[in-house]
């Protein structure tokens, strides 16, 4: 359940506007470069055409720099030996760094097994609501369901991309406000299917009398695969099809340096995509345009403020500096941890509710964090199963996979009833709603709130009503 490996080329390049020069310039070393490809390969520009792109940033802070834009290339066509042709382009005078990023993967928790029933669906499926805690007031859920008691409170008007490898949108409680895939080629793995299906229902699952009901069930959801265009041109793709106060979902991690980036069943040293340089930049990208940036933290139990992940790879351009030191190197997206929801939900007990959970990432980069345990959604079919997935629900959604939607949900609610204040809708101010509220994380056994997930989203507390 992965996506496949991806070879980076990043030329060099002034951080200038986009005018003659910083065309020519990039013309030329993008030219210098594919000569040097081997039979077959080809440069595919992750940010799109050149003459494009001024349009794409003109009145953003990136304008003044915009032509950084033209740097990046994915290399296509080199099914084998990444690593040796990322160590031969290092070689080329025109190249500022050359780089594969390991195969990405949906931050699912390690090890899950939820497993479809056999049993045969019903002719009509039960109302799952009560099951979704989440739902419910703080401090154990998000006050999604006062949210609705409010105009704009379910999400109306917001749009939200989902960036990973697969949906089944024919879903029975996915019939209305969802757009399907626009970009990418879905995979046919189930596991990605039964994931990207899992997050839709999340964020908008159907109003209706069966199944589950979205966080915020009147935004409108659709998808852009990882398969095919790689992960940075898929928020690029995202990012160009969305407006300010718009939302772009990242449920995707990969193996980090900590274990040689390394695929692993367990997913120690998985951290959030933003590390890689092309990520980094596409985020960015989207978040100067207006449009907010919600991306899982990881599974990895890594502390992202260790000096590990200051260390520049040395196929890395000299210009890259950790993003998760935050600061002038922030992405400007959302990081989310998970944390545990309350203990009996489905008779579990992961620990006291909003502790960190022992997979979660942790560190203050994270902006704040959603119920990594017992997410019932669409998807999976353990809580009902059959032969006919459009009829699937599960009780056991987990990781920063599910923590992440319920981030967005919450904040597709708050931007609904806020929508007629410009402010709120602005990245950055929305990040800051997240930290000043929300319901605290708290103490775990060998898990102190010290190792930050940050607060569980009070959609109330968002919009400032008692």
């Amino acid at each position: 359940m992965r996506s496949p490996a991806e070879l980076i080329v990043v030329t060099h390049g002034a951080e200038r506007p986009i005018g003659p020069i910083a065309l020519r310039e990039n013309d030329a070393g993008r030219s210098q470069v594919a000569a040097a490809l081997p039979g077959g390969a080809r440069l595919s520009p992750i940010f799109g055409p050149a003459d494009r792109l001024p349009g794409r940033l003109r009145g953003t802070d990136q304008e003044p720099v915009g032509a950084q834009y033209l740097n990046y290339f994915a290399v296509l066509g080199v099914a084998e030996d990444l690593e040796a042709v990322a160590e031969q382009l290092r070689e080329n005078d025109a190249v500022a760094g050359a780089y594969v990023k390991p195969s990405a993967e949906p931050p699912i928790a390690p090890l899950s097994t939820a497993v479809p029933s056999a049993a045969a669906a019903p002719p009509v499926t039960p109302d799952f609501q009560a099951r979704q805690g989440y739902l419910d007031a703080a401090p154990a859920g998000i006050d999604a369901r006062w949210a609705w008691t409010r105009p704009g409170g379910r999400g109306a008007g917001v749009r939200v991309i989902d960036i990973e490898g697969a949906w089944r949108f024919t879903h029975e409680d996915l019939a209305q406000n969802q757009g399907g895939v626009i970009g990418g080629e879905p995979s046919t793995d189930d596991g990605w299917r039964n994931h990207g299906t899992a997050v839709a229902g999340e964020i908008s699952g159907d109003v209706n009398t069966f199944g589950i009901t979205g966080i915020a069930p009147e935004a409108t959801i659709r998808a852009v695969s990882v398969f095919g265009p790689g992960s940075a041109t898929a928020i690029r793709t995202a990012a160009d099809a969305l407006s300010p106060g718009d939302i772009i979902l990242i449920e995707l991690h990969r193996p980090g340096p900590r274990r040689n980036y390394q695929n692993r069943a367990d997913q120690l040293g998985y951290i959030a995509i933003e590390w890689w340089p092309d990520d980094l930049a596409a985020i960015r990208y989207a978040t100067a345009r207006g449009v907010i940036v919600v991306q899982a933290a990881g599974n990895g139990g890594e502390d992202l403020d260790a000096a590990l992940y200051d260390t520049r790879p040395s196929g890395f351009p000299e210009s890259w500096r950790n993003p998760f030191r935050g600061g002038a190197e922030d992405s400007g997206a959302v990081l989310v941890g998970a944390g545990a929801p309350p203990p009996g939900t489905h008779g579990s007990d992961h620990g006291p509710a909003r502790s960190r959970l022992a997979f979660s990432n942790y560190g203050s980069r994270i902006d704040a964090q959603g119920w990594g345990r017992e997410v019932t959604t669409t998807g999976y079919g353990d809580l009902q199963g059959g032969t006919d997935e459009d009829y699937w629900y599960t009780d056991e959604f987990s990781g920063t996979s599910s923590a992440s939607p319920i981030v967005v949900g919450a904040l597709a609610c708050y931007l609904g009833i806020t929508s007629t204040t410009f402010e709120t809708r602005n990245p950055a101010h929305v990040r800051q709603m997240l930290r000043a509220t929300g319901s605290p994380q708290t103490d775990a056994v060998g898990r102190p709130a010290t190792q930050r997930i940050g607060n569980l989203p009070d959609v109330r507390a968002m919009v400032g009503e008692q």
